[in-house]
Parts: structure tokens; sequence; C-alpha cells
């Protein structure tokens, strides 16, 4: 657009102490009107997931704009108007009507290209009961003169249409200048000390109603109906002196049952989510065994270097066979995961959730954590005393000292001679040394090793005269 529209989106529910002053804008319409657009219009971002398929949106979502200097907060909500017998569609819409409840300000968007409906006219009149600022968007109006525009959506009742286009930019500046007059300078929190927590897992598993159990709130949709969450929906709130961002995010499948292209869409969100954490909570169904799927997905996270917790669901009314059953079960199928606190919940009666966050904040402040050089090599040098790397060739690898050189993943470099002839065995060795003597609980480490240079490779020893003689003396004896 031309008008600058700046400031990646946070999706929060409660953005920032700043935020109370700031406007809220409230984003309502039919089913596939381009409300989701307008979203990422006016956030900067790709955080709402956009296809052409109504009832995508499900969840409200909350981000953060910047316009010339000015700041406010934007929030996506489903449509307006489902069918009644639809239950997700009637839940999005409780959803929506929180929003509007929410709302300073509520931009009602209806289409260009489908004209005035039965369904706006029917949502016209349920926003007029709320009694706030309301500004009549018509999406998709690029080509379009204003004066069609106003003949068809005048009957709505709601003032002067306005023209705009969510995906070209078209109107949207002037339509912020005029929103945001008295509105305050952006001042947003920075994400400093803020714990960014991914939940993922197989459809069902409980991760929404975890989200919902740890906010004290029906924040986010839950139903028996596997496939519930579509997008990845960000909440931030605080709990025993810590401030979190949890995203909560659809069902990962294995490959060969995504048929659904929406589906393929609410897993790259998933995994896009995993990269934005610190911690990734996995959760799985107690009532399901831990399958392959479970033990690749937590390998792949572990592969991208971020924490993790993981947390078995459904706890509750379980018998004691069953519970020793599957605690074999996990120790059985993740053994390459050791490091991974397990954590037994009920997220529905929120048991266990207090042990479980703790491990979120050890598993944060470790791997966010910076470890000095000395410490590292000491640790580094006890290990080689407890366990000294092999010979190759009758010559003695050595490691000499050791140094961080990341943080979320932990990464440590190695200095040392013919470290790349390194058993693997010996690189986990180093790793389970290094994760004891630092109590780095739920961290994958990445570990890399550096040879140093031999001084004296490709310089040629020159003989004198008199070494020379002697060479051929000892050569004339023995030949």
């Amino acid at each position: 657009m031309s008008d600058s529209i700046s400031e990646a989106a946070v999706d929060v529910d409660a953005v920032a102490p700043a935020a109370a002053v700031l406007p809220v804008v409230v984003l309502v319409g039919r089913p596939n009107v381009g409300k989701s657009t307008l979203f990422n219009a006016f956030t900067s971002s790709r955080d709402a997931l956009v296809m052409d398929l109504p009832g995508l949106t499900r969840d409200r979502q909350y981000g953060q704009g910047r316009f010339e200097g000015k700041g406010f907060i934007v929030v996506d909500t489903g449509g307006l108007s489902p069918d009644e017998d639809d239950a997700l569609a009637m839940l999005a819409e409780e959803q929506a009507q929180i929003a509007l409840s929410e709302a300073t300000h509520i931009l009602f968007l209806v289409d260009a290209l489908e004209g005035c409906t039965n369904a706006d006219l029917a949502i016209a009149q349920r926003l007029r009961k709320f009694g706030k600022p309301l500004t009549l968007l018509v999406n998709k109006a690029e080509g379009r003169t204003r004066t069609a525009i106003a003949s068809d959506f005048h009957q709505l009742g709601l003032g002067e249409p306005l023209p705009i286009s969510a995906e070209h930019g078209d109107g949207l500046g002037n339509l912020l200048r005029s929103l945001l007059v008295n509105a305050p300078p952006a001042d947003f929190a920075t994400d400093d000390g803020i714990i960014r927590v991914a939940v993922v897992g197989r459809p069902n598993a409980g991760k929404s109603t975890l989200v919902n159990r740890l906010l004290g709130d029906t924040r986010l949709l839950t139903s028996e109906v596997a496939g519930t969450t579509r997008d990845a929906i960000s909440v931030r709130f605080e709990r025993d002196g810590h401030e979190y961002e949890l995203i909560d995010t659809a069902g990962i499948r294995r490959r060969n049952k995504v048929s659904e292209v929406i589906e393929k869409f609410s897993i790259v969100k998933a995994l896009q989510a995993v990269e934005r954490a610190h911690v990734v909570i996995v959760m799985t169904d107690a009532h399901d065994e831990i399958g392959v799927h479970d033990a690749k997905l937590m390998g792949l996270i572990a592969q991208r270097g971020r924490a993790m917790v993981l947390a078995v669901n459904k706890w509750d009314h379980l018998d004691n066979d069953k519970r020793n059953a599957i605690r074999t079960d996990v120790d059985f199928k993740l053994p390459f995961l050791d490091f991974v606190p397990p954590h037994y919940i009920s997220a529905l009666h929120g048991s266990g959730l207090k042990a479980l966050m703790d491990d979120v904040v050890l598993a944060y402040e470790a791997t966010t954590r910076d470890i000095p050089t000395p410490e590292l090599t000491r640790a580094l040098e006890k290990a080689c005393d407890k366990h000294a790397p092999p010979a190759v060739l009758t010559r003695r690898i050595k490691l000499r000292y050791a140094h961080q050189v990341g943080t979320n993943p932990i990464q440590i470099l190695v200095h040392g001679n013919q470290t790349e002839k390194l058993p693997t065995s010996y690189h986990r060795y180093l790793i389970n040394e290094f994760r004891e003597a630092f109590q780095l609980v739920g961290v994958p480490i990445q570990l890399r090793f550096k040879t140093g240079e031999n001084p004296f490779q490709g310089r040629k020893n020159v003989l004198t005269a008199s070494q020379i003689k002697k060479k051929q003396r000892t050569v004339k004896r023995f030949s």
C-alpha cells in the first residue's frame, strides 16, 4: 500500500499494559469477505491464515499495528451468521461476540463482488445493538466507482460505505488516518523476558484445552472434533511472576493422512510456531500409545534445536496398570529424548500443570543461558579425564577448550586436534556431560568441533650439506 503500515504482529490477548489505552479495532463480517487479509495488511505480517475458503478463521486473533507513529490493536474474527447446524461455526461466532464487546471501533467488511446480501443486512442489524463506532468497508472494490458501491450498500443504513482493497492496500491509509486521530503514539512492549511456548501434538490431544486452563478462560475453541484449531493463535499471560506467549497450533498428523489443502497450511503454521518458540510442549493423549509419528515429531523439534517438555494428557481416570504401561511406553519408544522431562497431566482438570510450567521455565532458562568459556573448558577437561578420547593410529585425540557460540539452541564449539576423527558415541558422551554439568533441562545441545591448524603443515625441512652426506652414507650402508 502507498501509506506506511508497519510493526510485525504479535498476537496477544492481553497485549501489554500500554495497550490498554490503544484503540481496539475489531474486524467482522460474513465468512470469506477478506477479514484475515485486512488483518495481515494492518499488522504487516502473514500471521492470519488466508485462503479462498469460507469459515477458515475460528478463534479470534489479536495483533499490533502501527501507522504514522500511532499504535492500535486489531482483532480478526470468524464470520458472523453461521449455519446453526454447524457447531464449530457457532463457537466461532461466540468468539466474535467476545471481540465485539472489547472493541473501541468496529470495521464491518462486505464484499463488493457479491453485493449486499441478506446475511449482510442481518449482521448490520446486530451490530447496531452494540452502540459502538462503526465503519462500513466494501472490500475487493478495486476498479469500481464509489457511486456504484454506495448505491448497493447504502441500504445497510450504516453511513457512507468506504471502498477498499485489503489485498492491494487501496484506501487503507485514509481509513487508518481517520481511525487513529486521537490514538496515542505506538509504544508496544518488547519481547525481552517473554517466554514463547508452542503447544504441538496430534489432533484432539487437548492443546487448546491446556491453553484455556492456563489462562483460566475459554479463550480458544475446544471440541471433541479433531482439527478444531486451524491457525496458530498466540496469547500472552502472566503466571508466577513470568510472562508467557502461548502459541496454540493445529494438530499434526502423519503425512499420508493429510489430504485437505487447509490442513497442510495449518501444519506449516504449526512448524513456524515451533521456529518462533523458546520451548515446545509436545502433547500426547494417554488413551493413545506413543507412536512413530510422535517420535518423529519430537525428533524434528530436537533437530531444530528447540527445548522441549512432554505432556501426556488425559491422565485422570486411568488405573495404575494403565499408567505404568504408559510410563514404560514413553521410556521404551523415546530413549533418544531422555533429556526431555515427561509430565502426566489433565488439561481439563488442571492436575500436574504447575510442575509442567516449572519445567518450561527451567527449559527456557537453559536454552537462553550464556555459559562462560572457562566453565565450559573445565567441564570439557573433567569429561576427558573421566573418559579420554580414543586414539587414532596410536595418536591420542586432544580436546583443548570449548566455548559457546549460540543460544536457543545451545551451540558449543570444541577446539582440538584430529576432532574430525572423533566417533559419534563420544559426541553423545560430551553432550550428556555438558547437560549434567550445567543442568540443561529439556535442551538439545548442538556440538561442533574445530581442528587447529598445524603450524608445520606445508613446510619442507631443508637439509644441510652434512645432513645430506650422512643420509647418503646410511642409504649406501643398508642398500
